[in-house]
């Protein structure tokens, strides 16, 4: 069972021309960095408000993702 709390974001589930593989797990504000971290080194993007919050809204609970990968 998932820890209570615990999100997840997919690459794979959103466009990109480099095709990305990446999930990354944990802690909601843990999840958010790390994927704005790789967000902005891997894909090119420029750290924003509005980058952050447009992760945000991508992230599912870690059970939600779970079921339907």
């Amino acid at each position: 069972m998932a820890d209570a709390g615990r999100k997840v974001i997919d690459c794979r589930l959103y466009p990109s021309d480099k095709n990305c593989s990446l999930a990354i797990s944990g802690m909601e504000d843990e999840v958010l960095d790390a994927a704005t971290h790789h967000a902005v080194t891997a894909h090119g993007h420029t750290d924003s408000p509005e980058l952050r919050e447009q992760l945000r809204s991508y992230l599912k609970d870690e059970g939600e993702q779970s079921a339907s990968a």
